[in-house]
């Protein structure tokens, strides 16, 4: 499947928010419009408005367009509250759940290690970045080596906190599903309610 490789803080500038909990991303510099002096011409319509919306989430787990759209038919067709159900699908693919447990410092860091075959799910190795990971589940590293590469990137990233429906263990490395993602531990700020209305 095909997968956008250009610079990424330009995906950042293009929807005006950082997709990804770095300072590349982060600074304010970074955060200006594309353009001569971040011109940004005229004011979004109500369809721009929600597109821009659908390309913040899509940019910040790292999805395709068409991969997307499957996300939201899914989440249309399962009970509950369309919006919080396509954000809790997002947030289960085995790649977001790596760089939320913080062994890699971005989605795309992330997506590497799990390709690479480095991760396993319940004693099995998974090499697909979105595999749904489901309450229960138990998720280690392969091999003694990517261990030290994992540890690396958590002493860079100092301070950061995993979520309360994981439970880690830093010594062995490992982690454990212990519910399902809410809207409230999602640290993204996106309106839901729009992205849904994009695809009416």
């Amino acid at each position: 499947m095909a997968n956008y490789t250009g610079p990424k803080v330009k995906l950042s500038r293009r929807v005006g928010v950082p997709i990804a909990d770095n300072p590349k991303h982060t600074s304010k510099r970074q955060l200006n419009p594309p353009g001569v002096h971040g011109f940004r011409g005229r004011r979004l319509r109500d369809y721009g408005v929600r597109l821009n919306e659908k390309q913040k989430l899509r940019y910040h787990y790292n999805v395709l367009e068409k991969q997307f759209r499957r996300y939201v038919e899914k989440a249309s067709r399962t009970k509950g509250n369309t919006g919080d159900v396509l954000l809790r699908l997002l947030e289960q693919r085995l790649d977001n759940v790596i760089r939320r447990l913080g062994w890699a410092r971005t989605i795309w860091a992330a997506r590497q290690l799990v390709s690479h075959g480095h991760i396993m799910v319940n004693g099995r190795r998974v090499d697909r970045p979105s595999f749904q990971i489901s309450v229960g589940d138990k998720i280690t590293l392969k091999k003694e080596k990517t261990k030290n590469l994992v540890r690396e990137s958590m002493e860079s990233l100092a301070g950061h906190e995993v979520p309360g429906w994981i439970t880690f263990d830093p010594s062995t490395l490992t982690a454990n599903v212990v519910a399902a993602p809410t809207p409230d531990q999602v640290p993204f700020d996106v309106n839901m309610n729009l992205i849904v209305e994009f695809y009416r």
